[in-house]
Order: structure tokens, then sequence, then C-alpha cells
């Protein structure tokens, strides 16, 4: 029987990365809002999955739902939630709402607007790190609940890359100060 989450992810990167805006995530009860998405998919050249399998990149061939967790450039972890099969959205930013004092403790820092504003300063904060890479989002120590009323996105193109770089695949809360980077791009809204 399929869940209501695998449901949610069982779409193209695209449109999960648009709707996990204003989505509540926890880990271990530590968390907050996701506030800033991007939406990686086998089609394009960024995406990890591009030129196929490989014992790096197999939690992103893993069912809908499940966690992807890589080391950028040797130096942080970077979490991503797995969509279609080879397509998953990287999580960039959260504003922080549960265990900021645990947070601020792990990040060695303050700073609230700070604490989880880019993929590694999520995962830090978060305590994420590669035991967690293929682990399903409806099981501890992941919590995960939709944002059920109207959210106001921004649009832009994703930040980090090199490689298609002018697609605009980057989602973020519009006006947040949780933000990994302002966005310059157009802004919507989705309303549920």
């Amino acid at each position: 029987m399929t869940t209501k989450l695998q449901r949610f992810f069982r779409r193209p990167s695209l449109a999960v990365a648009r709707d996990l805006i204003g989505a509540q995530f926890l880990v271990d009860g530590v968390g907050g809002v996701i506030v800033e998405t991007e939406a990686y998919d086998s089609s394009e050249p960024a995406s990890h999955t591009y030129g196929g399998p490989t014992p790096r990149n197999r939690a992103m061939f893993g069912p809908p739902g499940s966690v992807y967790i890589y080391r950028s450039y040797g130096l942080h972890w970077c979490l991503n939630f797995v969509c279609l099969p080879a397509s998953a959205v990287l999580i960039r930013a959260l504003e922080p709402r549960a265990g900021i004092d645990t947070m601020q403790r792990r990040r060695g820092m303050l700073d609230v607007k700070r604490l989880c504003s880019g993929p590694g300063r999520l995962t830090q904060a978060l305590a994420i790190d590669n035991a967690l890479d293929g682990l399903s989002l409806e099981a501890p120590p992941f919590h995960l609940a939709f944002s059920d009323g109207p959210v106001k996105i921004s649009i832009g193109p994703r930040i980090g890359i090199t490689r298609a770089v002018e697609l605009p695949w980057r989602f973020g809360l519009q006006s947040s100060a949780y933000l990994s980077k302002r966005f310059d791009g157009q802004a919507t809204k989705r309303g549920r």
C-alpha cells in the first residue's frame, strides 16, 4: 500500500521542490521550516545521476521518500529527498524552530538566521551525515509535515554548481531571512 508521503515524492523533482517550501522537517526533534530547495533529475548534467548509477548515488535510485546524503567538495554533508527514481531535491535552508539551543551548540554560533542557511550549515545543525543515507523519511529519526496553507515562493537558478546553471530550479520562501542567498527571480503563490 502506498502512503501519502510516498505519493508526494513519486513525482518530478521540480514539483516536489516547490511543494516542500513551508514544510516542517525535524531530525530527532530538531529542525524547522524548509525555506529553500533545489531540484535535480537525470535529464540535466548537474545531477549526480546524469551518468547513471554509481556506489555514491545509489540512494537516488531508491524509493521515493528516502534520503540521499553526500559529501560536497570533501567539506560538508548535503541532504536530499529522493523523488522519482534518479531525481532528488536538495534541502538548502531551514528556518530554525525546534531545538535551537542544540543547533547553536552543534554549530558553535548563536546567530539563528545563519544556523541552517545553506546545505552544509543545515546538516551540521541537524547532525546529519552519511549514516542516514538511504533511510526513509517515514521513520525515525525523521519527521516531515507538509504545509497546508498558501505559500509565496521565489524562483531562480540553482547556486553552487557549474553545469546547467541557467535552469530556474531553485525555490525559496519569499522574503525569508533564513535563505542561503537572496532571490532575484520571479515570485509565485502556491495554495493548497
